[in-house]
């Protein structure tokens, strides 16, 4: 039978384990996909350890909001998709009953896409929700355009990473911002037009003498916590900050009377709207042609090794890059 990870208390990474289950046919509407890798996301550990923002019910939670793989099945109904389309999974907002951590996972037709041709399989398991998430917070949300300048927070990340690629391919400069100074030739390589490293440079100061003076137009927040204030402090009047993070988890003051505007986002606000994910997959699609896009993926591991994936994550030995998984 199939295998799947699950957990049945909250907890450290050794709480999951791989059980068998029966193989489920796709319901109306739905499509049964054979996983064939998937990538490992902060909000899967914070499910695990009983940190998420939403309840997980607990026996046999499943993980996974990420991956890709092929069509298996095709439910009743279903249109635009046959069995054997390479595809991947474009939201999983119900993770712990069908999430990605498994051989064969069913989802609605809607929440998954064609997969970009010319990524390689782990590089297709790791490119969504990064993706989706920078281009979420910076196209959709802050109308990014040509010229803007863009202030970038844990650019190392996954999310920083694409954010710095997508500003690129639209024609907009993306200014890094990192804590060490050592990362700064590894994020110019990545992509950054400059970087500002916080143990040696001053963020107001650095990103006006980047921006000619004028401040940041748009200012992309991953971290959140006291750190915002300087930030808003960046940015040019009239600019926009979009907060699309939570890294740092002491308490963020809301701006007052600040001439930004300010948005929160999260990556479902767009994810469950189709007509954004077919441009979201369209633009995607046109980046990893022209090899302007391409997630950053630091080591694969095997179904079995799991717990390992995990923990690799959490002691930070990835440095910012996507960790996958092989199925």
């Amino acid at each position: 039978m199939p295998r799947v990870v699950v957990f049945d208390e909250f907890g450290g990474p050794e709480v999951m384990h791989v059980v068998e289950e029966p193989i489920v046919e796709p319901a109306v509407g739905e499509v049964r996909v054979r996983i064939e890798a998937f990538a490992v996301n902060p909000l899967d550990l914070m499910m695990r350890s009983g940190a998420a923002p939403a309840p997980v019910p607990l026996p046999h939670a499943r993980l996974g909001v990420e991956g890709t793989g092929v069509v298996d099945a095709v439910g009743r109904d279903v249109t635009g998709l046959r069995i054997g389309d390479p595809v991947i999974l474009t939201a999983v907002p119900d993770a712990s009953v069908r999430g990605s951590y498994a051989e064969y996972t069913t989802v609605p037709a809607s929440r998954v896409a064609a997969r970009p041709a010319g990524l390689a399989i782990t590089d297709a398991a790791a490119v969504w929700v990064a993706f989706s998430t920078a281009y979420g917070a910076l196209v959709e949300k802050a109308r990014m355009r040509p010229g803007d300048h863009v202030l970038i927070t844990a650019a190392s990340g996954g999310v920083g990473r694409a954010a710095m690629q997508i500003a690129n391919q639209i024609g907009a400069v993306p200014l890094a911002i990192t804590r060490h100074t050592a990362k700064t030739d590894e994020l110019l390589a990545a992509g950054a037009a400059a970087v500002i490293a916080t143990d040696q440079a001053d963020v107001v100061e650095a990103v006006h003498h980047h921006t000619g003076g004028t401040g940041a137009d748009i200012i992309l927040d991953l971290v959140m916590g006291p750190g915002q204030q300087d930030l808003l402090k960046a940015a040019r009047p009239g600019g926009t900050l979009v907060a699309a993070g939570f890294l740092d988890a002491r308490p963020t003051s809301f701006p007052m009377g600040t001439p930004l505007t300010v948005f929160g986002y999260q990556s479902f606000e767009h994810t469950l709207d189709a007509v954004v994910v077919k441009r979201m997959a369209a633009f995607l699609n046109a980046g990893v042609r022209l090899g302007a896009l391409r997630p950053a993926v630091d080591e694969a591991f095997a179904l079995d090794d799991i717990v390992e994936a995990h923990r690799h994550l959490e002691k930070g030995l990835h440095a910012g890059r996507k960790v996958v998984v092989t199925v």
